[in-house]
Order: C-alpha cells, then sequence, then structure tokens
C-alpha cells in the first residue's frame, strides 16, 4: 500500500510541477531574465514550496522598479560618473528597513521597562500616601 500512495503523489507532484513550469507569456517584456529571478527565489524557499509565475513575473517587475527608483536617485548626483559611494546612499532606504525594525523592538522593549517602572512608583505613592477621605 505505501508505495502506491508513495506513487501517487509522485504522480500528482509531477502534474504539479508541470503546472508551474509552464511559460510566462510576456517574458520578453521583463527586465530581467526570468530564469535567473526565479532561481534566487528557490535558493531561498523551502523545497518543498512552489511559485505561481504570477509571483514569478511580480518579483521580476518589482525588481524592475527597484532599479529604476535606485537609479533615479543616483541621477539626482550632479555628477558624470556614479561611484560606490552614489550607489551605497541610494540603496540605503532599503538596506536600513531591518535595522529599523530591530530599533522599533529596542525602542519598545524600552517603553515596556517604562511603564512598567511607572506602575510601580503607582502603587508605591498610593501605599505610602493613602489619604483617607
Amino acid at each position: 500500500m505505501p508505495k502506491e500512495a508513495t506513487k501517487a503523489q509522485e504522480i500528482e507532484e509531477s502534474k504539479v510541477l508541470e503546472v508551474e513550469e509552464e511559460p510566462i507569456e510576456d517574458e520578453d517584456k521583463l527586465a530581467f531574465a526570468n530564469a535567473q529571478v526565479v532561481r534566487i527565489m528557490r535558493k531561498n524557499l523551502a523545497e518543498d514550496k512552489m511559485i505561481r509565475s504570477d509571483v514569478k513575473v511580480a518579483m521580476n517587475k518589482f525588481l524592475e522598479d527597484m532599479c529604476a527608483n535606485i537609479s533615479q536617485r543616483m541621477n539626482k548626483y550632479p555628477y558624470a560618473m556614479i561611484d560606490m559611494r552614489m550607489f551605497n546612499e541610494a540603496i540605503e532606504p532599503y538596506t536600513t528597513l531591518e535595522k529599523v525594525a530591530e530599533e522599533k523592538k529596542r525602542i519598545m522593549a524600552h517603553m515596556e521597562a517604562i511603564k512598567a517602572d511607572i506602575n510601580k512608583l503607582q502603587r508605591d505613592v498610593e501605599e505610602t500616601f493613602v489619604v483617607e477621605e
């Protein structure tokens, strides 16, 4: 019985893979070789993940938009030659996102500690200065 189940799974998986690997209609209109984009995506996804063709196209278009945006930022410099400093400054908003998220966590933890201190002080004041009415 297990062999039959395994064969059925293999057949189903091969059908899914065939559907997934359909050629992309607008591949000529994409900025980057879609195979390279998909290769990078697969390298960073679990083996059991499948990528729909519309996601592949969307990732390619997103990368095109990012490249255009970064190029426009570098174009604002008055110099004829673009150097690494300009490139690094242009990509900074994208590379600092993780740092911003970490800083947010740190600030939130600090604010929670301040709240705890305020609550403790409030209890201490209420216990120490009991006012009878």
